[in-house]
């Protein structure tokens, strides 16, 4: 009788099997936390030889033997990575949340020997030497150049010594990261306030099935509640008519990762900011910021810094003026109180009914969410040729992801698109673009699979969601990031898709708000969900007239946030000792109205302090946009916002190039010339104010 036989891993763990799924798609109903530390081991073990075989290749280093052949390495560790992190993100648990702990720290312990891998960056550094006699396209060019710069920038170069201690100081930021944004969560998750009958005075009806919605979703069936989520919060703070309710739900807001409890993140960002600073110092640079900005459009702090005191200026005068005509608003209603910023967005409302006879309750009913999806797509489709199919077949993380297929103009297959649209406690708050695999053609046409994962209110009872005119731009907003992803035609991984400087990467996505806000697009799109009604012309007209309201107090919220980055990236880490000392300080410098606070206070700050993906890059949002109002107006000349030849261009040289071309070369392709910075003030409305200042 044989002996029964032993099952692998291999045969029985999800992630290291085959995927028989449509497209190979993960096998999310078969994934459980027990499969991925297993699965990261073996991928981690094959990166390493595949590392070794090209460290110890005896022949001479070529591009096809080291560049290439890193190209192709990793792939288990992508797959198994891709996974994890989407459930990190968008659907964890207590036992997910306590493998990213120890996954975050042997990440870094995997990547740290191969990134300063001496050998290894002697072979690519030779290649790069002698890059003008290879013989090589203009996109193996750039690959080379990158992969060069991405090991010398992580210490490849560095004596053993400074390499021991820049690995240390990789692990602990690691570890940091993940502990900043465990505890942001946390906070999030634990905090809620109960909306009896009495504390509903204001609120739209919309809003109340949304509580009622998130209530449930929390096990609390037949009550209604805010959260901590974006959306819900700046709804009510809009809307509710209790003052009282307003302050409490705006400091709950404000305080997160401030609260001197286990989740507090203060301490975690002092020592974030002093490792950053010593990495940088080992490095050769004089502070994190400088560092950090070399390698993107900006080059340089003092180049970001002029272009945020630009926008400052006009934006603070403009915020300051309709902060005075709130005043106004309140003495003439009989309040005896000074505006405060838990009052902002309520009165800001009312003045812009006062104004522009416009407030966002009378619009939301004609954006549902299905509707502003089929707009998002068809921009898609008479832009760029491209269809979607929803699919019912391809698992997910939770039954609320939808799945769509993407075809090109030729019909053929060209990518999966995941769209998360509602808020949950499992999920971390935010909207963002991601990939499950990136589009490559290094081996056979490897087509994408995109995600969007938003943070929308869910309607209640069946009823649909019901997005704000700031939820529907934040929906094409992500999807202008998908469509970089889904429109990718790149031959090498490493260049695919969103693989661009960070102040490059927010133009495609920024770029695809301007149709949101369309007439064109609103009259096809834009129907009551009771009525199916089109959206009257005069509330559209209202619509338009109002989109530049209270940009002032937008502008200064991000601007202030982008500056105080800077300053925390650029002055000496020991400057930030006491984090609320130095924000106030900050603040304090620039003339911040005090009746506005930051768009994200330091210790809610996941742009900066989750990862140092934006560290001393949250201005890229702001750079980029001097690039996309610019870029519009390339539609705009040609009479039609779908022009063929401008649409063509805009594929060809933003979002298919992915990180193939250098940015500015990509830009002046489509253009035909470097952006016009005032094109920003413009579109902000803030262009009057800007010669004033």
């Amino acid at each position: 009788m044989s002996e029964p036989r032993q099952t692998t891993d291999s045969e029985t763990n999800p992630l290291l099997k085959a995927w028989v799924t449509p497209f190979a798609t993960p096998p999310f109903d078969e994934v459980k936390p027990e499969h991925f530390l297993p699965a990261f081991e073996q991928a981690f073990a094959d990166h390493s030889a595949e590392i070794a075989a090209i460290t110890n290749d005896p022949a001479a280093a070529d591009f096809a033997n080291t560049v290439t052949a890193l190209e192709r390495s990793g792939k288990l560790l992508s797959k198994v990575a891709s996974v994890f992190y989407d459930l990190v993100s968008a659907h964890s648990n207590p036992a997910i949340l306590e493998i990213d702990k120890e996954v975050s720290l042997r990440m870094a312990r995997h990547w740290n020997p191969i990134m300063m891998n001496a050998v290894l960056f002697g072979r690519i550094a030779h290649l790069h030497e002698n890059r003008a006699n290879l013989g090589l396209t203009p996109e193996q060019l750039r690959l080379l150049e990158r992969t060069y710069t991405r090991f010398h920038r992580s210490g490849a170069g560095l004596s053993e010594e400074a390499k021991t201690r820049m690995a240390e100081i990789n692990e602990r930021l690691a570890q940091l990261g993940t502990s900043f944004s465990h505890h942001l969560l946390g906070d999030e998750q634990e905090w809620f306030m109960e909306l009896g009958e009495a504390d509903r005075q204001g609120l739209p009806e919309s809003f109340v099935a949304s509580a009622k919605a998130a209530a449930e979703e929390r096990g609390m069936a037949g009550k209604a509640i805010v959260t901590l989520s974006r959306s819900s919060v700046e709804q009510f703070l809009k809307s509710s008519a209790r003052r009282d309710l307003r302050e409490k739900v705006y400091k709950a807001f404000t305080a997160r990762g401030d609260n001197g409890n286990s989740n507090d993140n203060n301490a975690t960002i002092v020592e974030v900011l002093k490792l950053r600073e010593e990495s940088a110092n080992l490095l050769g640079y004089p502070t994190f910021a400088a560092y950090r900005l070399e390698d993107s459009m900006a080059k340089t702090p003092e180049a970001v810094r002029g272009l945020l005191e630009r926008v400052w200026k006009p934006a603070r005068a403009r915020a300051l003026a309709d902060r005075d005509d709130m005043q106004a608003l309140i003495t003439e209603e009989g309040g005896n109180f000074k505006l405060a910023s838990w009052d902002w967005r309520f009165y800001a409302e009312k003045l812009r009914l006062q104004r522009a006879n416009f407030d966002d309750a009378a619009i939301k009913p004609y954006l549902a969410l299905d509707h502003m999806i089929a707009a998002a797509f068809d921009c898609a489709t008479r832009l760029f040729g491209i269809t979607f199919a929803e699919r019912k077949d391809v698992p997910v993380w939770h039954p609320d992801v939808r799945v769509w297929e993407v075809k090109g103009k030729d019909g053929k297959h060209k990518a999966l698109f995941y769209g998360d649209y509602f808020a949950r406690t499992s999920k971390r708050s935010g909207a963002w673009m991601t990939s499950l695999r990136d589009q490559q053609k290094l081996d056979g046409e490897v087509a994408p699979l995109i995600l969007n994962i938003c943070n929308f209110s869910k309607g209640a009872g069946g009823e649909p969601s019901l997005l704000s005119p700031d939820d529907a731009r934040t929906l094409f907003h992500e999807f202008g990031h998908a469509l970089h992803g889904m429109l990718s035609n790149v031959t090498y991984p490493s260049l695919s898709g969103t693989s661009v400087f960070t102040d490059f990467v927010e133009l495609p996505s920024q770029l695809y708000e301007h149709w949101q806000e369309r007439p064109e697009v609103l009259q096809q799109f834009a129907r009551h969900y009771q009525t199916g009604e089109p959206l009257p012309d005069d509330l559209l007209q209202r619509f338009l007239a109002a989109r530049k309201f209270n940009q002032g107090f937008a502008t200064v919220e991000f601007v202030s946030s982008a500056l105080v980055d800077l300053e925390f990236h650029t002055q000496p880490a020991s400057a930030a000792q006491d984090v609320r000392a130095f924000e106030k300080k900050e603040l304090e410098k620039i003339g911040m109205p005090e009746e506005i606070s930051l768009r994200h206070r330091p210790t809610q700050f996941g742009h900066i302090f989750t990862g140092d993906h934006y560290a001393a890059g949250y201005y890229s949002y702001m750079w980029s946009e001097v690039m996309d109002a610019d870029a519009f107006g390339a539609f705009e000349e040609a009479g039609n916002i779908f022009d063929p030849e401008v649409a063509k261009r805009l594929h060809d040289d933003i979002y298919s190039s992915g990180g193939s071309v250098d940015p500015e070369v990509a830009y002046e392709a489509f253009r035909g010339r470097p952006p016009e910075p005032d094109a920003l003030l413009r579109r902000r409305g803030l262009l009057d104010d800007a010669k004033v200042a």
